[in-house]
């Protein structure tokens, strides 16, 4: 797959340094992908959810960050949209702004 804006991994690991090397699995592994829908990706990520319009949210470090994702499997395409600590991701998810992700 080809992943759009790891410049966000890079910032992200920055605030949180005990992020990287999870974002790393997950950013090579994502890589070597050929997902041609959901059910391929769930069979290497089994915690994954899906939010409205194409959107996907890879639970990072057993669950202590969330990575939400736009998928367009038929360009083999990803961009990250956003990674937030799990308080920041609730946060979003009771303001609603999730969406507009």
């Amino acid at each position: 797959m080809v992943i759009i804006s790891k410049g966000i991994i890079h910032g992200f690991a920055g605030k949180h340094p005990g992020s990287i090397q999870a974002l790393n699995e997950w950013y090579f592994k994502v890589k070597k992908a050929n997902w041609r829908n959901p059910s391929e990706m769930v069979n290497d990520f089994n915690s994954v959810d899906a939010l409205e319009n194409d959107r996907f949210v890879f639970d990072i470090s057993g669950n202590h960050y969330r990575l939400v994702a736009l998928i367009h499997y038929n360009i083999r395409t990803i961009y990250i949209r956003g990674i937030f600590t799990h308080v920041e991701y609730d946060r979003l998810g009771k303001t609603g702004r999730l969406n507009l992700l």
